[in-house]
C-alpha cells in the first residue's frame, strides 16, 4: 500500500506563492498605513489588485510596497476589489464614504475597512446601506511609510469595531496581518483614540522638547543621552503606572522645580507652559496615590503659579 500523500495542486500550502488568492484587495489612500496593511494581507495569501493615491509621495510609496499594483481612481479600486482599505485622514473619511455610496461604487457583500482610530463603523453607514460589510480596524502603531512597517505589524494591537455578526471576520483579518485584535465598542471609540493620541503624539512633543533643552545645555547628542532614561521610564510606567513616578515633583522638591521654571523662562520660554502643565498633572497624581503630602503639593503648585517676571 502506498503511503504517499496526495499531491496538492497548488504546491506547498505554507508557501504564500502557492496559495490560491482568497480576496482581491484594494487601497484607497496610499499614505503610510494603507500600503503596509495591504502588503501584510498579500503575505497572508490575498491579492492586492489596485490602489489609489493623489500625491507624488503616496504614489511612490505604493509602487515601493506594492510593486506591480495598478494605480487608479477610487471608483476603479472599488470596482476591482472584494476588500477595500479606506486609509485616508480622519476628517475626509465621511465625505469619501458618502461619495462612493452616492455614485454606486459600493457593491453588496464588499468588505470596507477603515483604519481611523477616532471613528467606529457608523461613519461607514452610507456604504452599509448599499450592502457593504463595515469594519473599523485601527493599528495602534506609528508608521514610517517603508517596508519596516510590515514587519512591525507582528504583535501590533488593533482596535477592532464592527457589527457583532462581522466580529469573526474583523478579528481574522487582523490576525492575518500579524496583529492582535482588541475589541473597542462603538460608543467609546473616540475615548480610545484620545488615549492613544495623548500617549503617543504628546510623547513625541515631550521628547523633542527635552532634546532641544539638552542641546541648549551643550549636549552634543541629546538623543543618546535621553535614550536609556526614557526607555527605562516608559518600561516602568507601562508596568507600574503611577508607582513609577520619580523626580523632583514626585518628591516635593519645590526649590528644584523653581530652578527649572527659572531656566526655562530664560532659555526656552516656548517649553515653559508644557513643563508647568505636566508638573501640575504629575503633582496631582502623586498626591492622589499618597506619594506626595498635601503641604508639599501646595508648595509645588505655588511655584508653578508664580507669574513670569
Amino acid at each position: 500500500m502506498s503511503t504517499d500523500l496526495p499531491v496538492d495542486p497548488f504546491g506547498d500550502p505554507t508557501d504564500p506563492a502557492n496559495r490560491p488568492a482568497r480576496l482581491a484587495v484594494g487601497v484607497v489612500g496610499t499614505g503610510r498605513v494603507g500600503p503596509a496593511l495591504a502588503a501584510a494581507l498579500q503575505l497572508a495569501g490575498h491579492r492586492v489588485v489596485a490602489a489609489s493615491g493623489v500625491s507624488r509621495e503616496s504614489r511612490r510609496r505604493a509602487e515601493t510596497l506594492l510593486p506591480g499594483v495598478r494605480l487608479v481612481t477610487p471608483p476603479q479600486v472599488m470596482a476591482a476589489s472584494d476588500l477595500v482599505l479606506l486609509t485616508v485622514p480622519d476628517d475626509v473619511l465621511a465625505e469619501l464614504v458618502a461619495g462612493l455610496a452616492a455614485t454606486g461604487a459600493v457593491r453588496p457583500g464588499q468588505i470596507l475597512v477603515h483604519t481611523s482610530g477616532a471613528h467606529g463603523v457608523a461613519v461607514l453607514d452610507p456604504a452599509a446601506r448599499a450592502g457593504a460589510l463595515p469594519l473599523a480596524l485601527h493599528p495602534a502603531m506609528t508608521f514610517t511609510g517603508t517596508a519596516v512597517d510590515v514587519a512591525r505589524l507582528s504583535g501590533c494591537p488593533f482596535g477592532v469595531t464592527s457589527p457583532e455578526e462581522l466580529r469573526p471576520v474583523a478579528e481574522a483579518l487582523v490576525v492575518e496581518m500579524g496583529g492582535e485584535p482588541e475589541w473597542v465598542p462603538e460608543a467609546v471609540r473616540p475615548l480610545y483614540h484620545t488615549a492613544l493620541a495623548h500617549g503617543s503624539n504628546h510623547l513625541v512633543t515631550l521628547v523633542a522638547q527635552a532634546m532641544e533643552i539638552l542641546g541648549d545645555a551643550g549636549v552634543a547628542e541629546p538623543g543618546r543621552m535621553l535614550g536609556p532614561l526614557l526607555g527605562a521610564a516608559l518600561d516602568n510606567a507601562l508596568r507600574s503606572g503611577d508607582a513609577a513616578l520619580t523626580g523632583p515633583v514626585a518628591r516635593g522638591d519645590a526649590g528644584t522645580v523653581r530652578k527649572h521654571v527659572q531656566q526655562l523662562r530664560a532659555t526656552s520660554p516656548q517649553v515653559l507652559e508644557s513643563y508647568r502643565a505636566m508638573a501640575r498633572a504629575t503633582a496631582d497624581r502623586a498626591l492622589a496615590n499618597g506619594m506626595l503630602k498635601a503641604e508639599a503639593a501646595e508648595a509645588l503648585l505655588d511655584v508653578l503659579a508664580e507669574e513670569d517676571k
